[in-house]
């Protein structure tokens, strides 16, 4: 017991005193995290850390220093030159970047050339730039990710082919996919505030080693703003504040954050509001059919079908959105630090516009209100990180998490006076415990544990909307009442730079499930009063990265994924469609995906490359697949359900399917402060059936011409997407008239589409700028695969930021 309080004294206040390099852009004084610094020995390597910062006293006054990041200008110094500049080294930025530091393969640092897994950064610079209105948008800035909405207040970003439950969100290294994230199409993305995001990454393929379930077609990996530590006895202030204003939906949104810093103590303060007005479709060369030419009021009592005096506004698709982020950071010295993180996003009610625009056999409108509740989400997590070799490790990471899901769904049918609600939340708590371990010079050691619970709580009734003090009548709920989801899992990686040429990494990891619901009986005589389901999974990966030259990059990865059956999969009674009701399955295993993946690069011109061009490709194949089915229950095909005669269907393990697909990307940069870049990517798959799945996205990719200096950008861009045939129709999107058009012969199709784009950012100095911008400048009517909502017609966009 003496023995470890000394350890534990030794760890908190041992460090001795450091020096600490403080590296910032020159452009905007944004601090620059991941920048490699070496000796010209190559001796002695650091990485300044998420705030900008390194300790550099294992340097000696004499030495030169290299300073080497991907989107900066290389940087030879002595150590005695950044002593008079009081250990702050100002970096100018690249046009063409080359490698550069990811975080998401493995939840740790390491270089894009030493990792297997295809990984799409996205800065601050990037989406700054881009300035995205939510982060479903900020993701499919940089390609390879397709967004489907079916409201404003929407976005589901499909990767690979998988979509919602089988894409896995991560805010700091912590998931958010919880037990009721469903298979349709999600929106849980837009609640992460792309204001307060500092970097995200996309991370391409099956993830489940490191994050566990659900990751199957790829990671969305968030990080928040940083903490910035003093590293003098002033205090360090720092903060920026945004205007920006969007004319199709005439958004108008206002951003502030700031930072305080001590030498132990730090605190970072984030807020966004956004106000949505209803958006404006394109009012230029479109199809005639995705017009608003009517919609439903309530006046007096009484639901009327309302013509629209201006078709391209889409009616009751405006919302508002509010969210904060608040950090802290105590530490106590160089080798520990302790943070609380929290994180709060609320909307008003969201219109869900894909069914108010449907239409019943009649052809009338068949819902006179149909939205979401306000989505909030509270996430609060304590996490502490400690670098102390010690022979278990050399740095640790664990974070105790708690996070508050709230959602509802509220409809009524037009001309009927009762509207049902349905709200759903849930309470989750994680652990999750990281560790690594350089075991040699070439070999480091990754492992960790990760434990996951779900409580869910569902409530619904029906009241009349017309009648005063009305009394609340019980409805089936989507969810059983109190059920609960657990998850507990480990794993190990090793990663080996078995010379300068090959980096080598594999890996195991076991997840064990535990789901737990009591079926409420009252409205259907479910067979089974009780759900109960403990299962698990062995996942494994298996990559190498092999650099034949400098120039060269040749990557190869065999790994599989996994997604266990959650409260959503197992245990909901909800109508998937109209018509269509879906109910418990007591039987469900969890589905896996095995994967091969290869990746190609090659850059030209020598040191100073003027050309970087990538390929890649995958083959994955779905077993045990979780797809809806048509069943029974107590002998009947059809039950009725909210007042509709409804087939009844059920998730099941009934089917496999392939999925296969490939990238291209290019940068080139001809001259100084020239650049261009394009993007393109092909997927296919089908079910075992041969049958088209719903979450494979057209063909789709867009080119840039850009000129980059330090203080200008301005980039003219063009987007464009395939067309999705009637033959490569989903059957589940084939029941959907009313978002896509029909040819000749009456079959369903999504048209392609292309719009040209230009925006540009002017950094007037390192306090203000301004960036503006036209998208969808030909005023294209165009509605994106799957989706239900038009896209923006004709955009123009400004943006005013300030920064101390």
């Amino acid at each position: 017991m003496y023995k470890l309080a000394v350890l534990c004294a030794l760890i908190l206040w041992s460090g001795g005193k450091a020096q600490t390099l403080q590296l910032i852009d020159y452009a905007n004084g944004n601090v620059i995290p991941d920048v490699l610094i070496y000796n010209l020995d190559r001796t002695k390597f650091k990485t300044t850390d998420q705030n900008g910062q390194a300790d550099i006293s294992e340097f000696s006054d004499g030495e030169s220093m290299i300073f080497s990041h991907a989107s900066y200008i290389k940087v030879v110094i002595k150590k005695r030159e950044l002593i008079s500049s009081g250990y702050t080294l100002e970096l100018h930025s690249r046009v063409l970047n080359l490698d550069e530091y990811v975080i998401s393969a493995i939840k740790r640092p390491e270089k894009s050339r030493e990792t297997a897994n295809r990984v799409q950064p996205i800065s601050m610079k990037d989406i700054q730039l881009g300035q995205p209105q939510t982060a479903a948008d900020a993701v499919a800035q940089k390609g390879g990710v397709y967004v489907q909405k079916s409201q404003l207040g929407g976005g589901s970003p499909m990767i690979r082919g998988f979509a919602a439950n089988r894409v896995l969100i991560s805010v700091d290294g912590v998931r958010m996919n919880n037990a009721i994230f469903r298979s349709g199409n999600l929106q849980n993305v837009i609640s992460v505030d792309p204001l307060a995001i500092a970097k995200a990454e996309v991370l391409f393929g099956p993830s489940s080693l490191i994050y566990g379930s659900d990751a199957l077609g790829g990671v969305m990996d968030f990080e928040t703003l940083p903490l910035n530590y003093s590293e003098s006895k002033k205090p360090k202030i720092s903060g920026s504040a945004l205007a920006r204003y969007s004319s199709a939906n005439h958004e108008r949104t206002g951003h502030l954050d700031f930072s305080l810093g001590w030498k132990r103590w730090a605190w970072t303060s984030s807020f966004s509001a956004s106000q949505f007005d209803d958006l404006l479709m394109g009012q230029g060369v479109g199809p005639d059919e995705y017009l608003r030419r009517e919609y439903v009021e309530t006046i007096d009592g009484e639901d009327l079908v309302t013509t629209n005096s201006n078709p391209h506004r889409q009616i009751s698709s405006g919302f508002n959105q509010f969210q904060t982020l608040q950090k802290i950071g105590f530490r106590p010295n160089e080798n520990i630090e302790f943070r609380y993180t929290m994180l709060y996003s609320t909307s008003s009610d969201i219109p869900r516009y894909d069914r108010l625009i449907q239409r019943n056999d009649e052809d009338s409108l068949q819902f006179a209100t149909w939205h979401y509740g306000p989505q909030s989400w509270w996430s609060n997590n304590l996490t502490l990180l400690l670098n102390q070799p010690n022979g278990a490790f050399d740095n640790m990471k664990v974070n105790l998490g708690y996070q508050f899901f709230e959602e509802s769904r509220m409809s009524r049918a037009f001309n009927n006076e009762e509207r049902k609600n349905r709200i759903e939340n849930v309470h989750m708590f994680t652990l999750n415990a990281d560790f690594d371990n350089r075991i040699s010079s070439r070999t480091t050691l990754f492992y960790g544990i990760e434990s996951v619970v779900n409580l869910v709580g569902s409530e619904a009734y029906q009241e009349s909307v017309f009648e005063q003090n009305t009394n609340k009548q019980a409805i089936q709920t989507r969810y059983p009442d109190g059920s609960t989801h657990q998850m507990h899992s480990a794993y190990i990686n090793f990663k080996m730079n078995r010379d300068e040429r090959n980096t080598i990494s594999f890996g195991l990891r076991y997840n064990h499930v535990i789901l737990h619901a009591d079926f409420d009986t009252t409205f259907y005589p479910f067979p089974e009063p009780t759900l109960d389901i403990n299962t698990g999974d062995l996942t494994g990966s298996v990559g190498i990265a092999h650099r034949p030259s400098e120039n060269w990059q040749i990557n190869g990865t065999l790994s599989s994924g996994f997604r266990a059956p959650n409260i959503d999969d197992a245990a909901k009674v909800f109508d998937s469609e109209p018509g269509r009701v879906i109910i418990p399955n007591t039987e469900l295993r969890p589905e896996t995906l095995y994967s091969l993946d290869f990746l190609i690069s090659r850059q030209f011109g020598g040191p100073k490359p003027w050309l970087k061009a990538e390929w890649s490709g995958f083959f994955s194949h779905l077993v045990n697949a979780m797809v809806r089915e048509k069943t029974t229950l107590n002998g009947a095909d059809s039950i009725i359900y909210d007042g509709v005669l409804s087939e009844v269907q059920t998730i099941s393990n009934s089917a496999r399917a392939t999925v296969y697909g490939t990238s291209f990307n290019i940068e080139v940069m001809p001259i100084n402060f020239i650049k261009f870049t394009g993007a393109l990517t092909w997927i296919d798959g089908n079910d075992d059936e041969g049958n088209p799945l719903r979450h494979v996205s057209p063909t789709f990719g867009e080119v840039h011409a850009m000129y980059v200096t330090e203080k200008i950008t301005l980039d003219a861009y063009y987007l464009f997407n395939g067309e999705v045939s009637p033959d490569r129709m989903a059957l589940s999107e084939q029941a959907k008239p009313d978002i896509y058009l029909a040819n000749n012969r009456g079959e369903l199709y999504s048209p392609s589409w292309q719009t040209l784009n230009v925006k540009g950012s002017w950094q007037l100095n390192k306090h203000f700028g301004i960036t503006a911008g036209v998208e969808n400048i030909l005023d294209v009517r165009y509605r994106p695969y799957s989706s239900g909502i038009v896209a923006p017609g004709r955009n123009f966009i400004v943006s005013l930021r300030a920064c101390l």
